[in-house]
């Protein structure tokens, strides 16, 4: 056995067992069904039973059923920065985070079309709990991260975490893709958890922290949708944390926060790649000895990417606008998408809470604060 074997995804060996055992689930119908419409069910089976590697999974099956919500829910997806990244070179690319499922997913369609190796992406285990999930999450090749544990128990789970992180990159060559942050975004603003950087860097046994980073090739992305699918479903726990409450989710709510974000309407996406940091980690190195205060620095490094290449929609600036009250970014966005923006505001949210009405608008207006202090225009 190995010591990872119960945070990995599945062996090709292992992989049409695992079909198989789910073939018949009633969710399995619904996904096939969804992707290839029309299709009888006896030939999307036999497509199904004769797969026996993840590549093969994902690229007939999720790629399909990726491009199937892009065309369903979506205005389309554009892109920028591929073309800087090498082909058959793992990255870690480590992500804003808006989507518990589409924000790996639509990376590796583009890391697909773009012939660039595909991830092996991190998920959390409390995102899996349902058996189905958790097998077709492994036949896509996600990796565990467990949730929930004591702080003895998160060391030694951060630990192996970052080995294998390692083992993927140095010794697979298999491109690596981690959020930034633990839990989705939910106020719109993105910021690298130091925690996340100080677990990938526990594998590292150079003497120089930024010497391993280098090695391991960050490439920073950002990912924005002009309309947030699950921005009302974020709106109980930003009230819970205006009010000093705690907030506890309800049974299935993280489930039906993935099904929402797959499924709900999304107008248009964007995705950005930057270039791999190389010199940032250079300067880092020759300004900070201390580890954490490197931390701390390259926190803020893949910050100013993400922030600074978020590509920024007409919904980011009319919220803003109607937040403050002005007309300062009205030369970005028409009358018509004004009207449809503030419907969606109506359709959500109750007029007289003043509270969720500021949060909503905050979700989608403060992408375009960071953007702003980045141009030293605040």
């Amino acid at each position: 056995m190995s010591k990872f074997d119960h945070i990995r995804p599945f062996y090709d060996t292992e992989v049409n067992g695992a079909i198989r055992s789910v073939i018949h689930h009633p969710m399995m119908k619904a996904l096939m069904s969804f992707t290839f419409p029309g299709t009888p069910e006896e030939v999307w089976t036999e497509w199904l039973e004769k797969t026996h590697s993840k590549r093969d999974f994902q690229i007939n099956f999720i790629y399909q059923a990726i491009q199937r919500v892009l065309e369903k829910t979506s205005d389309g997806l554009t892109t920028s920065g591929f073309e800087k990244l090498e082909t058959h070179t793992p990255y870690l690319y480590i992500s804003n985070h808006r989507d518990i499922i589409l924000d790996t997913s639509l990376l590796n369609v583009c890391l697909y079309d773009h012939k660039l190796t595909m991830t092996a992406s991190a998920i959390g285990d409390n995102l899996v709990q349902k058996q189905f999930l958790q097998v077709l999450s492994k036949l896509n090749r996600n990796f565990l991260v467990q949730r929930g544990l004591s702080p003895r128990e998160l060391l030694q789970s951060s630990k192996l975490m970052s080995e294998y992180i390692y083992q993927l990159l140095m010794r697979e060559c298999r491109s690596v893709w981690i959020a930034q942050r633990e839990g989705r975004t939910k106020d719109g603003n993105d910021a690298t958890h130091q925690g996340v950087l100080k677990m990938l860097a526990m594998a590292s046994d150079e003497e120089n922290l930024m010497d391993y980073f280098k090695k391991v090739k960050i490439v920073p992305v950002s990912i924005s949708y002009e309309y947030d699918p699950t921005d009302m479903l974020k709106m109980p726990q930003l009230l819970a944390e205006a009010n000093d409450e705690v907030y506890i989710k309800e049974k299935n709510e993280d489930f039906m926060t993935l099904i929402s974000g797959i499924m709900g309407q999304k107008k248009r996406i964007h995705l950005h790649v930057c270039e791999p940091l190389d010199k940032e980690l250079d300067a880092i190195a020759a300004t900070e000895s201390n580890p954490n205060k490197q931390i701390q620095a390259l926190a803020q490094v893949i910050d100013d990417a993400i922030l600074s290449t978020y590509k920024l929609w007409p919904t980011n600036y009319i919220a803003y606008d109607m937040l403050n009250g002005s007309d300062r970014f009205a030369a970005h966005y028409s009358e018509k998408e004004k009207d449809l923006f503030e419907r969606r505001l109506e359709l959500r949210i109750d007029a007289d809470d003043k509270i969720v009405r500021e949060g909503f608008l905050a979700m989608y207006a403060n992408p375009v604060v960071n953007q702003m202090k980045y141009q030293n225009a605040l």
